[in-house]
Protein backbone atom coordinates (compact mmCIF):
# COMPACT_ATOMS: atom_id res chain seq x y z
CA UNK A 1 0.00 0.00 0.00
CA UNK A 2 1.19 3.46 -0.80
CA UNK A 3 -1.40 5.41 1.17
CA UNK A 4 0.24 8.41 2.79
CA UNK A 5 -2.54 8.65 5.37
CA UNK A 6 -2.30 5.05 6.68
CA UNK A 7 0.59 4.67 9.12
CA UNK A 8 1.99 1.21 9.84
CA UNK A 9 1.32 2.01 13.51
CA UNK A 10 -2.38 2.76 13.00
CA UNK A 11 -4.85 0.41 14.68
CA UNK A 12 -6.51 -0.18 11.30
CA UNK A 13 -3.33 -0.73 9.21
CA UNK A 14 -3.73 -4.52 8.83
CA UNK A 15 -7.40 -4.20 7.93
CA UNK A 16 -6.77 -1.54 5.29
CA UNK A 17 -3.93 -3.63 3.87
CA UNK A 18 -6.22 -6.70 3.79
CA UNK A 19 -9.17 -5.02 2.06
CA UNK A 20 -6.95 -3.18 -0.41
CA UNK A 21 -4.88 -6.26 -1.26
CA UNK A 22 -8.03 -8.34 -1.78
CA UNK A 23 -9.69 -5.70 -3.97
CA UNK A 24 -12.55 -5.10 -1.55
CA UNK A 25 -11.90 -1.39 -0.98
CA UNK A 26 -9.90 1.19 -2.88
CA UNK A 27 -8.38 4.44 -1.77
CA UNK A 28 -9.99 7.73 -2.63
CA UNK A 29 -6.86 8.26 -4.71
CA UNK A 30 -3.61 6.38 -5.30
CA UNK A 31 -2.09 8.00 -2.22
CA UNK A 32 -5.09 8.58 0.08
CA UNK A 33 -7.28 5.99 1.78
CA UNK A 34 -9.06 8.59 3.96
CA UNK A 35 -9.43 6.30 6.99
CA UNK A 36 -11.24 8.89 9.10
CA UNK A 37 -13.74 9.88 6.40
CA UNK A 38 -17.32 8.83 6.96
CA UNK A 39 -18.48 5.94 4.79
CA UNK A 40 -21.63 6.47 2.76
CA UNK A 41 -24.42 3.98 2.20
CA UNK A 42 -23.32 3.68 -1.45
CA UNK A 43 -19.72 2.89 -0.43
CA UNK A 44 -20.92 0.20 1.96
CA UNK A 45 -23.04 -1.51 -0.69
CA UNK A 46 -20.15 -1.32 -3.14
CA UNK A 47 -17.97 -3.17 -0.61
CA UNK A 48 -20.42 -6.07 -0.41
CA UNK A 49 -20.74 -6.09 -4.19
CA UNK A 50 -16.95 -6.30 -4.42
CA UNK A 51 -16.90 -9.34 -2.09
CA UNK A 52 -19.16 -11.12 -4.58
CA UNK A 53 -16.86 -10.28 -7.48
CA UNK A 54 -19.16 -7.62 -8.94
CA UNK A 55 -21.77 -9.94 -10.44
CA UNK A 56 -23.52 -8.81 -13.57
CA UNK A 57 -27.08 -7.64 -13.09
CA UNK A 58 -29.83 -9.01 -15.21
CA UNK A 59 -31.97 -6.26 -16.72
CA UNK A 60 -34.14 -5.00 -13.89
CA UNK A 61 -35.84 -1.69 -13.22
CA UNK A 62 -33.96 0.93 -11.26
CA UNK A 63 -34.97 0.39 -7.61
CA UNK A 64 -34.64 3.97 -6.30
CA UNK A 65 -35.31 7.42 -7.71
CA UNK A 66 -32.15 8.88 -6.14
CA UNK A 67 -29.76 6.33 -7.67
CA UNK A 68 -28.77 7.56 -11.12
CA UNK A 69 -28.37 4.68 -13.58
CA UNK A 70 -24.82 5.85 -14.46
CA UNK A 71 -23.56 6.48 -10.91
CA UNK A 72 -20.42 4.55 -9.89
CA UNK A 73 -22.48 2.69 -7.28
CA UNK A 74 -25.65 2.07 -9.32
CA UNK A 75 -24.93 -1.55 -10.27
CA UNK A 76 -24.00 -2.42 -6.68
CA UNK A 77 -27.17 -0.91 -5.23
CA UNK A 78 -29.35 -2.48 -7.91
CA UNK A 79 -27.77 -5.90 -7.26
CA UNK A 80 -28.08 -5.54 -3.47
CA UNK A 81 -31.70 -4.38 -3.63
CA UNK A 82 -32.87 -7.14 -5.96
CA UNK A 83 -31.04 -9.74 -3.85
CA UNK A 84 -32.68 -8.58 -0.60
CA UNK A 85 -29.53 -7.18 1.02
CA UNK A 86 -30.58 -3.55 1.31
CA UNK A 87 -33.66 -1.46 1.65
CA UNK A 88 -34.10 2.20 1.04
CA UNK A 89 -34.77 4.93 3.54
CA UNK A 90 -38.21 4.96 1.89
CA UNK A 91 -39.96 3.02 -0.87
CA UNK A 92 -38.42 5.25 -3.53
CA UNK A 93 -35.16 6.60 -2.03
CA UNK A 94 -31.90 4.95 -1.00
CA UNK A 95 -29.92 8.02 0.18
CA UNK A 96 -26.64 6.81 -1.36
CA UNK A 97 -24.61 9.74 -0.06
CA UNK A 98 -25.92 9.57 3.50
CA UNK A 99 -23.50 8.22 6.12
CA UNK A 100 -23.87 4.52 6.88
CA UNK A 101 -24.48 3.90 10.56
CA UNK A 102 -22.93 1.07 12.52
CA UNK A 103 -26.29 -0.72 12.74
CA UNK A 104 -26.93 -0.31 9.01
CA UNK A 105 -23.45 -1.69 8.29
CA UNK A 106 -23.92 -4.85 10.36
CA UNK A 107 -27.44 -5.33 9.00
CA UNK A 108 -26.05 -5.40 5.45
CA UNK A 109 -23.40 -7.95 6.47
CA UNK A 110 -26.04 -9.99 8.34
CA UNK A 111 -28.36 -10.11 5.32
CA UNK A 112 -25.43 -11.00 3.11
CA UNK A 113 -24.42 -13.87 5.41
CA UNK A 114 -28.02 -15.12 5.44
CA UNK A 115 -28.20 -14.93 1.64
CA UNK A 116 -25.09 -17.13 1.52
CA UNK A 117 -26.85 -19.66 3.77
CA UNK A 118 -24.57 -19.04 6.75
CA UNK A 119 -25.72 -19.80 10.30
CA UNK A 120 -26.43 -16.44 11.93
CA UNK A 121 -28.57 -17.66 14.81
CA UNK A 122 -26.14 -17.11 17.72
CA UNK A 123 -26.60 -13.71 19.40
CA UNK A 124 -24.73 -11.69 22.00
CA UNK A 125 -26.64 -10.11 24.87
CA UNK A 126 -26.63 -6.44 23.94
CA UNK A 127 -27.72 -5.41 27.44
CA UNK A 128 -24.04 -5.68 28.40
CA UNK A 129 -23.67 -2.32 26.63
CA UNK A 130 -25.13 0.81 28.20
CA UNK A 131 -26.62 1.78 24.82
CA UNK A 132 -27.62 -1.74 23.76
CA UNK A 133 -31.26 -0.71 24.10
CA UNK A 134 -30.68 2.01 21.48
CA UNK A 135 -30.18 -0.51 18.68
CA UNK A 136 -33.13 -0.13 16.31
CA UNK A 137 -35.62 -3.00 16.33
CA UNK A 138 -34.86 -3.78 12.66
CA UNK A 139 -31.13 -4.08 13.46
CA UNK A 140 -31.33 -5.95 16.77
CA UNK A 141 -30.76 -9.47 15.38
CA UNK A 142 -27.98 -8.26 13.09
CA UNK A 143 -26.15 -6.41 15.86
CA UNK A 144 -26.50 -9.33 18.27
CA UNK A 145 -25.10 -11.69 15.64
CA UNK A 146 -22.24 -9.36 14.67
CA UNK A 147 -21.16 -8.81 18.30
CA UNK A 148 -21.37 -12.55 19.02
CA UNK A 149 -19.37 -13.41 15.90
CA UNK A 150 -16.69 -10.84 16.77
CA UNK A 151 -17.35 -8.92 13.58
CA UNK A 152 -18.03 -5.68 15.44
CA UNK A 153 -16.92 -4.54 18.85
CA UNK A 154 -18.18 -1.73 20.99
CA UNK A 155 -16.77 1.73 20.46
CA UNK A 156 -15.78 1.37 24.11
CA UNK A 157 -16.08 -1.59 26.45
CA UNK A 158 -19.56 -0.42 27.43
CA UNK A 159 -20.96 1.29 24.31
CA UNK A 160 -21.97 0.14 20.82
CA UNK A 161 -22.97 3.53 19.38
CA UNK A 162 -25.41 1.86 16.95
CA UNK A 163 -26.50 5.08 15.22
CA UNK A 164 -22.96 6.41 14.99
CA UNK A 165 -21.48 6.90 11.55
CA UNK A 166 -18.88 4.44 10.30
CA UNK A 167 -15.48 5.62 9.14
CA UNK A 168 -13.61 3.99 6.28
CA UNK A 169 -11.11 2.55 8.79
CA UNK A 170 -13.97 0.99 10.78
CA UNK A 171 -15.54 -0.44 7.61
CA UNK A 172 -12.18 -1.92 6.59
CA UNK A 173 -11.79 -3.52 10.03
CA UNK A 174 -15.31 -4.94 10.14
CA UNK A 175 -15.00 -6.09 6.53
CA UNK A 176 -11.78 -7.97 7.28
CA UNK A 177 -13.42 -9.66 10.28
CA UNK A 178 -16.49 -10.52 8.20
CA UNK A 179 -14.45 -12.11 5.40
CA UNK A 180 -12.42 -14.11 7.91
CA UNK A 181 -15.66 -15.17 9.64
CA UNK A 182 -17.07 -16.32 6.28
CA UNK A 183 -13.95 -18.37 5.61
CA UNK A 184 -13.97 -19.93 9.08
CA UNK A 185 -17.68 -20.81 8.89
CA UNK A 186 -17.91 -22.10 5.32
Amino acid sequence: MDFLDVSENAWYYEAVDFVFYNGLMNGLSDSQFAPEDTTTRAMMVQVIYNIMGRPENRPLPEPFEDVAWDAWYAEAIKWAKWNGLVEGVSETHFAPNAPVTREQMVTMFYRFANALGMDTTARADLSAYTDGNRVSDWADDAMGWAVNAGIINGMTETTLVPQGNSTRAQIATVLQRFVLWLEANS
